[in-house]
C-alpha cells in the first residue's frame, strides 16, 4: 500500500498509528462488502436478462443503480454543480476507474472505453454488462464502425460518455483531446447536445493523485485494495453544456478541452 503522506501528520489529522488501526479494521469489511455488492449486481443483471432483452436503456439503468451502491463502499462524498446531462454526448477528464462509477451514478449512460478495460478483473465484467462500447485506438480501421455505433446509440436518446484524453492522469493537467470519436455530434445535421464535465478527487488521509487516480504503470488490484482502505473520498463534479458546438470535430475537440479547463479553474479546495 502507498505510504502515508505528509498530510497525515498535519494538525487536526489523526496520528499515523490511528490511521493504520482504522484501515486494519475497516478494510476487511469493505472487501467483503465489495464482494457482496458484486454478487448483488450480477444477480440484478441476470434478473434483468431473464425474461426480456437487455437493451441499452436497461443496461444503463442497471449501471446507474450498481454504481450508486458501489460508490458507498469507497465512502464517496459527491459534490455536483451544473446541469447533469441526460442525453447527447458528455466528455470528461479521466483520472481513475472510479470516474465511471461517479458519472454512471448521476445519470443512465453508455460509456466508451479502451479495449483493455474489457479484460480488467471486476471492472471489465461491470463495463461489458453496462453496455460499454470498446475502442482499439491502435487500429484506425475500427474508428469508423465505432463511430457508426455511437451514432446509433445517440439516436436512441441515450447519454454517451467519452474520455477524449485517451488515457488517465493524476489530474494536474488535462491532456489534449482526441477528435476521432466526436464525429457523430460534429455533423451539420446533428442536434445532439454536447456537454463537458470535470472530475476531481480529494483524500483526507492520502494523496489523491497517487491513490485515487489510476495512471502510469499502476497495477489494478493493489491500487483497489489500497483505495478501499481510505476513510472517505471527496469527489467534485462540474457540468456545463456547450451553447454552440462546432461542426468541425477538431475544432469541437479544442472547444471541449477549453471548457473542461474552465471547469477545472474552479477546482475544489478542502
Amino acid at each position: 500500500m502507498a505510504a502515508l503522506t505528509q498530510q497525515a501528520f498535519a494538525p487536526g489529522n489523526p496520528a499515523p498509528t490511528a490511521l493504520a488501526a482504522a484501515r486494519f479494521w475497516h478494510l476487511p469489511g469493505r472487501l467483503v462488502w465489495l464482494v457482496a455488492e458484486l454478487f448483488f449486481a450480477a444477480f440484478s443483471f441476470a434478473r434483468l436478462c431473464a425474461f426480456r432483452p437487455a437493451t441499452l436503456a436497461r443496461r444503463s439503468s442497471w449501471l446507474r443503480l450498481s454504481s450508486k451502491r458501489l460508490l458507498r463502499i469507497f465512502g464517496a462524498d459527491l459534490a455536483v454543480t451544473g446541469p447533469i446531462p441526460e442525453t447527447g454526448l458528455l466528455v470528461s477528464n479521466h483520472l481513475s476507474y472510479l470516474d465511471v462509477l461517479v458519472l454512471g451514478s448521476l445519470a443512465p449512460a453508455i460509456f466508451v472505453a479502451k479495449r483493455e478495460v474489457k479484460h480488467w478483473p471486476v471492472f471489465g465484467w461491470f463495463a461489458r454488462a453496462g453496455g460499454t462500447l470498446f475502442t482499439d485506438r491502435e487500429k484506425r480501421s475500427q474508428v469508423r464502425p465505432l463511430t457508426a455505433a455511437l451514432q446509433t446509440v445517440l439516436q436512441t436518446g441515450a447519454l454517451v460518455v467519452l474520455f477524449p484524453e485517451g488515457t488517465s492522469s493524476n489530474g494536474q493537467t488535462v491532456l489534449p483531446f482526441k477528435s476521432a470519436l466526436l464525429e457523430p455530434v460534429a455533423t451539420a445535421d446533428s442536434s445532439h447536445p454536447v456537454s463537458a464535465a470535470f472530475i476531481e478527487y480529494h483524500l483526507d488521509d492520502g494523496d489523491a493523485g497517487e491513490e485515487v487516480c489510476y495512471w502510469k504503470d499502476m497495477t489494478f488490484l493493489p491500487h483497489l485494495v489500497n483505495l478501499l482502505g481510505k476513510r472517505r473520498i471527496n469527489v467534485t463534479v462540474r457540468f456545463s453544456e456547450l451553447p454552440c458546438p462546432s461542426r468541425d470535430r477538431k475544432e469541437l475537440a479544442r472547444q471541449l478541452h477549453a471548457e473542461v479547463l474552465r471547469l477545472k479553474a474552479g477546482s475544489f479546495v478542502k
